[in-house]
């Protein structure tokens, strides 16, 4: 599940039906304004939502709104035309410098219309501010009264319908007249991304033919997502012992201290990529060439599911159904329990969606995947 759905903005979709507001846009617009994701995996899922604006309006100037440390995501794509980050500091709209100095800089570029990806109040303040004469997004968060065109998430009971994020972006590009939108997520690598993952494996001391298995095993979102880092281990152990794999451990920023202690109980040779951490550019690139990716449910794992490379997706407190993609070389292993998935940042209890997923388990679906073996996964992973 990405991380902004789960922090309590995910998303239904009831279709281009469901809209209210002034009728839709009759003559193209020339600047489009797109307020992008603020998680690494949404960004990933927006992709074909943005594929979609594209072909539709070619000649048109496309520009996302994004935060800095995430921009390198979209790094090689030739979706946008300009990026304009976030001021540093919060995402509270408070510090007025900032986010009304953003606001009068995009006033100076007379957008057509704003599409907001994003369901946080900030965003349509900014759009509205900005002056941006049609503002397209969800009806959500309080912002109803700052949009013109307002989509209706999909509830039930009051609660939001799990759908796939990929489904939710993609309605709001329909809006906007978009017939043929792509339901996999794409993205691409620089020659200077290739080249730094490229040194890390030669760095490694991989041999040709060697099998690439990256272990990522921290969550930004919170370590209810995170999976046991003797598990993580045990896994990388047996693949680096038994299908002669080098294994490299990846992290954020702030998943150095987890990173480390799954290499800390890796018997076998392994490389870390905590000093520095590798951005995300050349992480993208890492990805891309790797045979296989093992990662609890956070932004990576979207980078393999856009390359094409096999990955075993590990969830314990979030619905899969929020970020499915139907992409062929994903395994998602998950246990069912009578509290989840609650969605929380932090187990209040045993953690039990996780400690019943066996290394057992990840282990024989991770070796299927590297020898192109069919395993199913549907069963308990205890």
């Amino acid at each position: 599940m990405s991380d902004e759905s789960q922090s309590g903005n995910g998303n239904g979709w009831r279709g281009e039906g469901a809209r209210t507001g002034r009728r839709r846009v009759q003559e193209d617009p020339s600047r489009i304004l797109i307020i992008l994701p603020n998680w690494v995996g949404d960004l990933v899922l927006a992709t074909p939502a943005l594929r979609a604006l594209r072909e539709r309006f070619p000649s048109a100037r496309l520009t996302g709104v994004v935060k800095e440390h995430i921009a390198e995501v979209l790094s090689g794509g030739d979706w946008l035309d300009d990026l304009v980050f976030w001021p540093a500091g919060g995402s509270r709209p408070m510090r007025r410098q900032g986010f009304l100095g953003l606001a009068g800089e995009l006033r100076d570029e007379r957008f057509d219309v704003a599409l907001l990806l994003t369901n946080s109040f900030r965003s349509a303040l900014l759009a509205r501010l900005a002056g941006i004469p049609r503002r397209i997004g969800y009806d959500r968060e309080g912002r109803g009264l700052l949009l013109t065109d307002k989509l209706l998430p999909h509830k039930f009971d009051g609660k939001y319908v799990p759908t796939p994020m990929i489904r939710y972006y993609n309605a709001i590009a329909r809006y906007l007249g978009c017939r043929s939108v792509p339901e996999r997520p794409e993205l691409f690598t620089t020659p200077e991304q290739d080249a730094i993952a490229a040194a890390a494996v030669e760095a490694a001391g991989a041999t040709t033919g060697q099998p690439l298995v990256v272990v990522n095993p921290g969550a930004s979102f919170g370590s209810a997502k995170c999976w046991l880092p003797e598990r993580f281990a045990e896994v990388a152990d047996r693949l680096a012992r038994e299908c002669r794999a080098a294994i490299f451990v990846a992290c954020g920023p702030n998943e150095v201290e987890v990173a480390r202690q799954v290499a800390g109980r890796i018997k076998e040779k392994v490389t870390v990529l905590d000093n520095p951490v590798m951005r995300l550019g050349p992480l993208k690139a890492l990805i891309r060439r790797a045979n296989l990716l093992i990662t609890n449910d956070t932004g990576p794992r979207h980078f393999a599911n856009a390359f094409g490379t096999p990955v075993v997706t590990i969830f314990g407190p979030t619905d899969p159904e929020w970020t499915r993609t139907d992409v062929p070389n994903e395994r998602s292993l998950m246990v069912p329990v009578d509290c989840g998935p609650c969605m929380k940042r932090v187990c209040p209890l045993d953690h039990r969606c996780m400690t019943r997923i066996s290394g057992d388990k990840v282990f024989e679906v991770a070796r299927s995947l590297l020898e192109g073996r069919s395993v199913p996964v549907s069963e308990p992973a205890s």
